[in-house]
């Protein structure tokens, strides 16, 4: 049975005419509620310049398509009725005083965690797909943690910073890496291990509750799910899409390592934090560290040496020829980071950059 994939995507909300982000989220929150027929796709988050929908378990990477663009056109619309607009970008290009959401949980966040929580005003994707129980899960978690920097190289989509360019390709992972729980983990060996992990990090009063472990990857909280969380939102639909493919094609393979009995690499954590910094800092127009050799390559080799670890799991799926040709399509016109930096060097304007990417976003 092909496993299924949902996405959650957390968008910007800009002014029309300024592009600069605007606390208007409980705005658009009620006109979304007020137009849903039956449960609404959008949630808060903790800053009111966001949006974020999730879509429904997709086993079709078509109807995954379809859900994305139609979630996105729907948060045009509402933003609109509202008097804004929406961006897929994964910090502010502009800059902003970031405000924090009003719920109990968002004020307790604010109050224990000070300036880190006041500047999160970051967007991520988060992708989940189906596993067959948390043992599992965690031996997916195990085995896919050396390939999540190239996820983020993939995705990255957040070169500005308060007005000024961050030289990262991904600001965003610098900043969401303050939390105290944020970032690679260890091999975890058995769900019963992961559990009691999470329980001790609970359990030491620093985080308010199991949704604050904020893991690359991690087994969902509310869904029987693996869950994972590096990668920038980005700015094309169809760079979400591929990503979501990739994802599931990494969890079929990591599954099937697992039941054929072979061991996860014994990659520590202090490397890997150290090849998603340079994921962030580089994106895809640099080096990466090859999760194998754990030394500089190209990126577009790192990213074909992906490609081939899943392989047999997209053939399977049917998904290989479509994965191929979007790669192809982001070596050609670039990823988010990229496509900013162009359009800043092409106008000159960061309210332009920002009004060329609320256009792509809508797809």
């Amino acid at each position: 049975m092909v496993r299924t994939v949902g996405v959650e995507e957390e968008l910007l909300l800009v002014d029309s005419a300024s592009g600069e982000a605007e606390a208007l989220s409980s705005a658009v929150l009620a006109i979304a509620e007020k137009d849903a027929e039956g449960e609404s796709a959008f949630e808060p988050e903790l800053h009111r310049q966001q949006l974020e929908f999730s879509t429904h378990p997709c086993a079709d990477m078509g109807e995954l398509a379809e859900s994305v663009h139609r979630w996105r056109g729907e948060a045009v619309r509402h933003a609109a009725d509202a008097g804004a607009s929406v961006v897929a970008l994964a910090t502010s290009p502009l800059p902003v005083s970031p405000k924090i959401g009003t719920g109990e949980r968002y004020r307790w966040m604010a109050e224990r965690f000070g300036l880190t929580a006041q500047e999160q005003l970051t967007c991520g994707c988060h992708v989940h797909v189906s596993v067959a129980s948390d043992e599992e899960g965690v031996a997916v978690l195990d085995r896919v943690r050396c390939w999540l920097p190239v996820l983020l190289a993939l995705s990255t989509n957040s070169p500005f910073w308060q007005g000024q360019d961050s030289r990262y390709s991904s600001y965003r992972s610098q900043v969401w890496g303050r939390w105290p729980s944020a970032g690679p983990v260890d091999v975890h060996g058995s769900a019963e291990a992961y559990h009691a992990q999470v329980r001790s990090l609970v359990g030491t009063g620093v985080l308010r509750d199991e949704g604050m472990i904020y893991f690359d990857a991690r087994l969902s909280h509310r869904y029987p799910t693996v869950e994972f969380r590096i990668a920038d939102v980005c700015l094309d639909p169809a760079d979400t899409v591929l990503l979501a493919t990739l994802v599931r094609g990494l969890v079929e393979t990591a599954a099937r390592e697992w039941r054929a009995g072979e061991p996860p690499l014994g990659t520590s954590t202090a490397l890997l934090r150290a090849a998603s910094w340079q994921a962030g800092r580089s994106g895809l127009e640099g080096r990466l560290v090859h999760p194998r050799t754990r030394r500089p390559e190209p990126a577009p080799d790192v990213l074909r040496a992906l490609l081939d670890h899943v392989r047999d799991a997209l053939e399977d799926s049917g998904d290989l020829t479509a994965v191929e040709t979007a790669l192809a399509a982001v070596d050609r016109r670039g990823n988010g980071a990229r496509i900013q930096r162009e359009t800043l060097a092409r106008t000159g304007s960061l309210r332009d950059t920002v009004a060329e990417c609320v256009r792509i976003t809508a797809g």
